[in-house]
């Protein structure tokens, strides 16, 4: 195809063909004179020429620069059409350099759908786009890059214009868009005005942008908004310059506000819940020479409906409140901002100062209302510090965990509540939970509560995730070294009823030996387990932590291991498992990382389990856990049959005796026997039995002893003989040693020849089952009876000590 492009003088234009930027010279401009590269066409002159491919599109691009000159003549107000007609179909770039002078202004009015503003960088959707530079005398500022199906209306600019319309090659406009209008001095570098109809949001940049705002220049800009709106300022981002003199400031001007203008810093919080239009201005300072830095603003205005619940304020009393802040911000905030078109939704502690978020400090009375159509994307975050530096002062305080009354009454879903416990080296923290206590969130075990508690210990080196609780498990205490954190996190509806029964408690205590030691008293019926902290990273090395558990004395628990081996080898060290029951005499279990782990076993008292690591090697990690069931203590059936068959011997026993003993009774008198000290008590070959002498030996004492032994004394004889020594019942008072009594020799038992001289001593029941033993007066006619006696005791006159007969 073949293109002719006429230019009239007058009309001071200017049209360059040139190769694209990264292009290729695959296709080249054909002139009547060759063929060129770059083709410029001058005023006044007539071109025709034509391309060597027939996708010139791909290689190149066309300026089309008109020049007007204000200063020295009249300026061709008016709509500004693109000229010439004709042009091939190139991306093109229309320039309109209109050279001012500084004591008039200069308008650009855009036609509808308006102008909408654009960052650095940004393309705009349907290619087309807008650039607006101001120049005073020498100087160039860029006033922004702009998209259309906007709100940008109008911009008044100080002195000179270079207007800018980028167009892509496959679109064919007729008009530019824009007319410009000549205006009296504005006495600022700019302003900029933004209709905004509905509920609508625009965001905008300060000229320059990213780059540093002229030094002590001055900016508006005007919002022309309908009455029943109301408009809200927020800054995303800006900087400021290094001022020698004045102060960077913004100037509000809201119509019916008694303090116009209203100034701000940029580090303020802006206007917001304006009712209506209001203009804005950038101010400027004068900058060090020697360091300038740069002042730069982007900010957003947003237009809502007003809000039902405007004007309903929720009174948020933090006067009881020590060292908490409480932040209420959109859901996924600090990660996650919303998308500026998103719906706003605004926090506002007075009807002018509203916010995406909004910090409460404790100490004070707020009264807080909300600019939001769904109350549900907003969330609270609360942090609450407590501190010990001298036990002195802490020890024996207790501290209550739980959510304040002044948040939970908010229409604002809680997302976490944070509690920072700080003390020093040798102070440690304990935190109870008395009547709830806390289950440990397993894999097996998992939390299904609203809210659960996230404990973690640091230290400057080392953090140690103690793991996720909630309440309504077996965990009472829980005590930690280190600076601890917990945080507690909502997961339902629930929560506002179920916090009424919070019951988390912390204090501080001496230092401990262990990393963490958990006190575990489990509900009976229920099968608790236990995982060591920081899973799954695994427990950092050279880390104890201990779990008591508590066992009830009516049942047995049963402790076993998820797997068979700790799973790590060390490579400084040694990993150990500790078992050991509280109670005298136990054996300590004791297994290394090496070992395999203890097969579940049974529990009868309270016991330990200790888990110390070492430094794992690389790609191992210590990550343990263990479970505990209770059942009710059981007897073995082998011992109650036993039990049951011993007693029924010895009730056989018994009765055989009593009936021996009444047959006796009633076939004979009572044995009678006179205590001779002549008499050698002890059996030959079983010296053992009396090693003690009389005081320190219980062979007197008897078990039971015959009414007639104990009124002897009545029987004396009515010749006034002399009665002999009368031994009644009396306890021993001398000392007794561990071992039980020693039984009476075995000359005394009727049942003698039952055992033999090999077999071990009898028990002392065996002897309290003995016929029963008298000491009485001799009678006559019984020194006859014993004759036997007197002959095989070789003249010793005394007779023995027992009567001895079948």
């Amino acid at each position: 195809a073949t293109f002719t492009i006429s230019l009239h003088k007058v009309d001071n234009t200017t049209v360059t063909i040139k190769v694209r930027p990264s292009a290729s010279t695959s296709c080249w401009i054909l002139v009547k004179n060759g063929i060129k590269s770059e083709l410029k066409i001058k005023p006044g002159e007539n071109v025709t020429f034509a391309f060597t491919c027939s996708t010139p599109e791909k290689y190149f691009i066309m300026e089309i620069q008109k020049n007007v000159d204000c200063v020295s003549g009249p300026c061709p107000f008016g709509d500004v059409h693109l000229y010439p007609p004709g042009l091939p179909r190139l991306n093109r770039t229309y320039i309109w350099d209109v050279k001012a002078s500084t004591k008039a202004g200069l308008e650009l009015k855009f036609s509808t759908p308006w102008l909408r503003q654009i960052e650095p960088g940004e393309t705009c959707p349907d290619s087309i786009s807008y650039n607006i530079n101001s120049c005073i005398d020498k100087a160039t500022v860029n006033i922004g890059t702009f998209c259309r199906n906007g709100s940008v209306s109008r911009i008044k600019l100080l002195g000179g214009v270079v207007m800018s319309l980028h167009l892509p090659w496959h679109l064919l406009l007729t008009t530019s868009g824009f007319n410009i209008a000549n205006r009296a001095s504005i006495k600022r570098l700019c302003i900029i005005e933004s209709v905004l109809k509905g509920e609508s949001s625009i965001t905008l940049m300060s000229p320059n942008y990213p780059l540093g705002f002229p030094e002590d220049e001055l900016m508006t800009w005007q919002f022309v908004i309908p009455s029943n709106m109301r408009a809200s300022v927020f800054f995303h981002n800006y900087s400021l310059s290094n001022c020698e003199r004045k102060e960077e400031r913004v100037e509000y001007y809201i119509p019916g506000s008694p303090s116009n203008p209203e100034v701000f810093k940029l580090s303020d919080s802006q206007p917001a819940n304006i009712a209506g239009s209001f203009n804005m201005s950038l101010q400027g300072c004068d900058q060090d020479a020697q360091n300038p830095g740069i002042l730069r603003l982007l900010f957003q205005v947003i237009v809502q409906h007003p809000q039902v619940d405007e004007n309903i304020t929720h009174v948020v009393d933090l006067r009881k409140e020590r060292n908490v802040t409480v932040t209420i911000h959109l859901e996924g905030w600090p990660s996650h901002m919303p998308l500026m078109s998103e719906p706003m939704c605004l926090i506002c502690k007075d009807p002018r100062t509203c916010d995406r978020v909004l910090t409460l400090a404790s100490g004070a009375v707020y009264r807080i209302s909300f600019l939001c159509k769904d109350l549900s994307r907003l969330r609270i975050t609360a942090e609450k510090g407590i501190g010990c530096m001298d036990i002195r002062w802490c020890q024996g305080k207790t501290y209550s965990l739980s959510v304040p009354k002044a948040i939970t009454q908010l229409p604002i879903r809680l997302h976490k509540f944070i509690w920072k416990l700080l003390a020093t080296d040798m102070i440690n923290v304990e935190i109870t939970s008395p009547s709830l206590k806390l289950q440990q969130h397993v894999r097996e075990q998992r939390c299904n509560t609203s809210y659960s508690y996230s404990i973690v210990s640091a230290t400057p080196e080392t953090e140690l995730n103690v793991g996720v609780f909630c309440p309504g498990g077996s965990i009472e205490k829980i005590q930690m070294r280190n600076n601890i954190t917990i945080s507690l996190k909502e997961f339902g509806k629930g929560f506002i009823n179920e916090s009424v029964r919070q019951d988390l408690k912390m204090s501080f205590v001496p230092h401990i030996k262990d990393e963490c030691t958990f006190t575990v008293s489990p509900n009976p019926k229920a099968k608790v387990y236990l995982q060591t902290p920081n899973r799954p990273y695994g427990l950092p090395p050279y880390i104890s932590i201990s779990w008591f558990i508590i066992v009830p004395s009516k049942q047995t628990a049963r402790l076993g291991f998820s797997k068979d081996r700790m799973g790590i080898a060390c490579e400084t060290g040694r990993a150990y498992l500790n078992i050991k029951e509280e109670t005298p005499g136990t054996e300590e279990t004791v297994r290394r990382e090496d070992e395999l782990l203890p097969q579940p076993r049974n529990m009868y008292h309270n016991f330990w389990v200790n888990i110390s690591n070492c430094k794992p090697v690389d790609n191992t990690q210590l990550d343990l856990q263990f479970w505990v069931t209770f059942a009710d203590k059981q007897i073995d059936l082998g011992i109650i049959l036993a039990v049951v068959a011993g007693a029924g011997v010895l009730t056989a026993i018994g009765l055989t005796v009593c009936c021996v003993k009444k047959k006796k009774k009633k076939t004979q008198n009572p044995m009678v026997g006179v205590y001779n000290t002549n008499v050698n008590t002890q059996m030959p070959g079983k010296k053992v039995f009396f090693e003690k002498g009389r005081q320190n030996s219980e062979a007197h004492v008897y078990a039971v002893i015959d009414d007639a032994g104990v009124y002897g004394h009545l029987l004396k004889e009515t010749n006034g003989s002399v009665a002999p020594e009368v031994d009644v019942y009396r306890p021993f008072d001398g000392p007794i040693g561990s071992l039980p009594p020693s039984p009476p020799p075995f000359s005394f038992k009727k049942d003698i020849k039952r055992f033999s001289n090999t077999e071990e001593e009898p028990s002392p029941l065996m002897d309290t089952e003995q016929d029963n033993y008298t000491f009485a007066h001799q009678k006559s006619g019984q020194s006859e009876d014993n004759g036997d006696a007197d002959e095989k005791d070789k003249g010793d006159t005394s007779v023995p000590l027992l009567e001895n007969k079948e």
